[in-house]
């Protein structure tokens, strides 16, 4: 890295492909989790996968021998429901394709009293909400593509047509909008990364400003292109869905390449 990144004081990492693939914690993070705590780095956990709470997302690294607190934990669920809860009237009907992640975070949202802002409905939904699910069934995108033609509004939690696991790389979120469009021939309101609101409400839970961070990720289409969007610097690490091809033949470009996480902390210079 040249000079300039000893400016960087704040970072937004991606999980998926950077920390981990599926429940394989990845060599080098042990190694870069204590270089990053080490110098007290500000860093945001920022996921598109939105099938996990911050609290099993916490659950999760722990097992990995990672420990990190839930408030440093960012996912595209916890915005879609913030974007909801600007959005819809109190009452609203929604439907859900998601893990808890995203049902306990919209499903969970209240007003002062304890009161549900958001209730559940299939059968005549105002909101149709979709984010990963690996339980996916024909009769979900059934529910979900008639509610979506009688005029629910239908919002993504996020883009991500794949994701890195053990097995390789397999259908993402990305995917299942992919479907529900094709039979409605509607476009999703798409909440999470490339978006700039999520990296903006990541920096704001950091304290942090546009000069002093750093997204570092493994997705030109979500991590670097969401760095750019909000006019920030970008990482791309080779270690989860995308090739040095990809990168040689893409228009969206990260700021730095590295092969690994390794690599990250052997090539960082201060000033």
């Amino acid at each position: 890295m040249d000079n300039r990144w000893g400016d960087i004081r704040h970072l937004i990492i991606d999980m998926d492909g950077v920390l981990y693939r599926g429940n394989t914690l990845l060599p080098d993070t042990p190694a870069f989790w204590a270089w990053l705590t080490g110098r007290g780095m500000g860093y945001q956990l920022l996921t598109n996968n939105s099938s996990r709470t911050p609290e099993q997302y916490v659950a999760k690294l722990a097992g990995m021998g990672i420990q990190v607190p839930a408030e440093r934990i960012l996912t595209s669920a916890q915005a879609t429901a913030l974007y909801l809860r600007r959005l819809a009237p109190e009452g609203a009907r929604v439907y859900i394709i998601g893990g808890a992640g995203l049902t306990d975070a919209v499903l969970g949202l209240a007003d002062a009293a304890g009161k549900p802002l958001f209730v559940w409905d299939k059968s005549r939904p105002d909101y149709v909400l979709v984010g990963m699910d690996t339980n996916l069934t024909y009769e979900k995108l059934k529910i979900a593509c008639l509610a979506i033609r009688a005029g629910a509004r239908f919002i993504g939690s996020n883009p991500d047509r794949t994701f890195p696991s053990e097995d390789g790389i397999v259908p993402g979120c990305g995917a299942i909008l992919a479907a529900l469009q094709a039979c409605t021939d509607v476009a999703p309101t798409v909440i999470g990364k490339p978006e700039a609101a999520i990296f903006e409400l990541a920096m704001a839970r950091l304290g942090a400003q546009r000069q002093t961070t750093a997204v570092l990720g493994d997705r030109l289409d979500t991590d670097v292109l969401g760095g750019h969007n909000a006019g920030l610097a970008t990482i791309l690490v080779l270690t989860g869905v995308t090739t040095r091809e990809e990168v040689a033949a893409s228009p969206v470009q990260p700021d730095w390449l590295v092969e690994n996480l390794g690599e990250l902390i052997a090539k960082w210079v201060d000033k």
